[in-house]
C-alpha cells in the first residue's frame, strides 16, 4: 500500500492519462505502419484522409480494422478482468478461470462437429451463446446452498466446470483429426482477421458492459471490504453481484466471440493499475480501459515484427509476455490487494 500510495504522489493523474492517450495514439500508429509491409507515417495520413489506391494505403485501409478491434479487445478483456476480481474478490480471477473461454470453445467444437459450421462470422455468435451460457452454470451453480453466490463459490464452480467443459471439448475433437485444424484457428486467439462487418453487430454489447462496468465501481469498492461491512454501508450484495457478472460476461464473451480465448490481459492489468492509482475501483476502470488496449496492440505489433512477412497471433504473445510480467507482480505481492 505504501508503495501505491508513493506512485500515487508521483504521478498526478492528469499526467497519468495525458500519457496513456499518447502512448495509445503511437501504439495505434504503429498497428497500422507495421505489417508484411511497412508504411511510413505520410502513407499512414494520406490512406486516412484521400481515396489513393496504391498499396501503401491500401494496406493502411486493410489494417484499420484490426486495430480497432484490439482497441476494443483489449479494454474489454481488462475491464472485465477487474470486474470479475472485484466481485469474486480473486486476485487470479480471470476468464479462463471462470469458464466463460472454454465454454466459447465447447459451443464452437459442437458447431463444427455436429452442424458443420466454419466460417468466422459464425463463429462469433456460437462463441458469444457459448460463452454466456457458462456464466449463467457457473452463477448458478455457485449459488447453491445457503449463502447463495459467494466468491469462493463462484470461483469454485467456475473452475470445475472449466475443467469439465475442456475434457468434453477434448472428448468430441480427439477423434475428429479433421476438426482440429478449424478449431485451432480460433483457439490461439488473434485480431487478424477483424472485419467491421463482424464487429457492428456485437458493439451494442460491448457498450453496455462498459457501462456496466464504469457505473457499478462504486460498489465494488464496498465490496472489497467484506459482505459484513458491505452490507452495513447499504450496498444490496446480490444485485451487485448480478449486475458486475453480467458486465463481465458481456464484455467477455464479445472479445472471446470476436479474437478468441486471448489470456493474461484480464489478469495482468488490472494489477497494473492497482500499481499506479490503488484499490479504488473508479480510477481502476477507466485505468484498464486504456492500458488494456496499450498491451494488446503492442503484442499485435510485436508479433507482425518478429516473424515478418508472417504473424504471430496476439493470443501466443500476450501469454508470452504476460507470464513474466505477473510473475514480476506476485514477487512484489501485490496481488493480494483486491
Amino acid at each position: 500500500m505504501t508503495a501505491t500510495k508513493e506512485h500515487t504522489r508521483r504521478i498526478s493523474p492528469a499526467l497519468l492519462y495525458a500519457l496513456l492517450v499518447v502512448g495509445t495514439i503511437i501504439m495505434a500508429m504503429l498497428s497500422v505502419m507495421f505489417g508484411s509491409r511497412i508504411v511510413a507515417p505520410s502513407d499512414v495520413v494520406r490512406g486516412l484522409t484521400s481515396g489513393a489506391s496504391d498499396i501503401a494505403a491500401s494496406a493502411v485501409r486493410t489494417r484499420i480494422p484490426r486495430t480497432v478491434l484490439g482497441i476494443l479487445i483489449g479494454a474489454a478483456l481488462a475491464m472485465a478482468g477487474a470486474l470479475m476480481q472485484g466481485v469474486s474478490r480473486n486476485p487470479l480471477a480471470d476468464p479462463s478461470l471462470l469458464g466463460l473461454n472454454t465454454g466459447a470453445a465447447f459451443a464452437i467444437v459442437i458447431a463444427i462437429t455436429f452442424f458443420n459450421l466454419a466460417t468466422p462470422a459464425s463463429y462469433v455468435w456460437i462463441a458469444l451463446v457459448g460463452s454466456a451460457a457458462t456464466a449463467a452454470l457457473v452463477w448458478a451453480v455457485g449459488s447453491i446452498g445457503r449463502f447463495g453466490a459467494t466468491p469462493l463459490k463462484l470461483t469454485l464452480a467456475g473452475a470445475v466446470l472449466s475443467s469439465v467443459l475442456s475434457s468434453l471439448t477434448s472428448a468430441l475433437l480427439l477423434p475428429r483429426a479433421q476438426n482440429m485444424a478449424t478449431y485451432r484457428f480460433w483457439e490461439v486467439g488473434g485480431i487478424s482477421g477483424a472485419r467491421f462487418n463482424l464487429m457492428l453487430p456485437i458493439l451494442p454489447l460491448f457498450a453496455l458492459g462498459f457501462i456496466i462496468a464504469f457505473a457499478i465501481a462504486p460498489s465494488l469498492n464496498a465490496l472489497a471490504l467484506g459482505d459484513e461491512m458491505a452490507v452495513g454501508l447499504g450496498t444490496r450484495l446480490t444485485l451487485v453481484r448480478v449486475i458486475a457478472w453480467t458486465g463481465a460476461v458481456l464484455l467477455c464473451s464479445s472479445a472471446t466471440a470476436l479474437a478468441g480465448p486471448i489470456g493474461f490481459v484480464g489478469l495482468v492489468i488490472p494489477h497494473a493499475a492497482r500499481l499506479l492509482v490503488g484499490s479504488d475501483y473508479r480510477r481502476i476502470m477507466p485505468l484498464c480501459a486504456f492500458m488494456g488496449p496499450l498491451l494488446l496492440l503492442a503484442a499485435d505489433v510485436i508479433g507482425r515484427v518478429v516473424t515478418r512477412p508472417a504473424d504471430v497471433e496476439v493470443g501466443i504473445v500476450t501469454a508470452i509476455i504476460g507470464a513474466p510480467i505477473f510473475l514480476v507482480l506476485i514477487r512484489r505481492r501485490k496481488v493480494s490487494e483486491v
